[in-house]
């Protein structure tokens, strides 16, 4: 045999293999494609079994988080009997931000409307707080702080601290 035909016959040989290869592939091709989506929708169930719970327990902190910022239970929780203004204002600040960085990780579980939601209202509620402080005379005690950050609360259409509760329930129901 000559080259010639060797290289002829290897050529006929692959263009046969790759023909073969090519009908089996698109005879399987339908039942490939099953069975990677298939093992994709089993990867994301099993992946949501185990994120469900802790998005749940993400909402949950944020719950906590809002109440706990809400100006009445924060002078509530922080005022005490003859406390002066610049303390009770360092005490409020300083409990609102500590709540905050307890909970940044949460922003991983919830969505990012909410979490952008739940950061407005912590910088509202830093700045609602050094506002009523700069609206005060120099002479002012907490109990004033607390009587104009109340007033000032009673003068908002829409509790900011209820609608951000209420989103964040929204955003837990649409888990289900």
């Amino acid at each position: 045999m000559n080259t010639q035909q060797i290289l002829i016959d290897v050529v006929i040989l692959f263009a046969g293999v790759f023909g073969a290869l090519m009908a089996v592939y698109y005879i399987l091709k339908g039942d490939i494609q099953r069975f990677f989506n298939l093992k994709t929708i089993e990867l994301n169930k099993e992946t949501r079994a185990h994120i469900l719970p802790l998005r749940l327990q993400a909402h949950e902190r944020l719950i906590i988080f809002v109440d706990r910022i809400n100006p009445a239970n924060l002078l509530v929780r922080l005022h005490q009997q003859g406390i002066d203004l610049a303390t009770l204002q360092a005490g409020i600040l300083s409990e609102v931000r500590a709540e905050y960085q307890h909970n940044i990780t949460q922003q991983l579980y919830v969505d990012a409307v909410t979490w952008g939601v739940v950061r407005k209202l912590k910088d509202d509620t830093i700045g609602m707080i050094n506002n009523a402080v700069q609206g005060l005379s120099a002479g002012s005690n907490g109990i004033e702080l607390s009587k104009a950050i109340l007033q000032h609360m009673a003068t908002i259409d829409e509790n900011p601290y209820d609608l951000t509760l209420a989103l964040i329930k929204k955003d837990i129901a649409r888990l289900f």
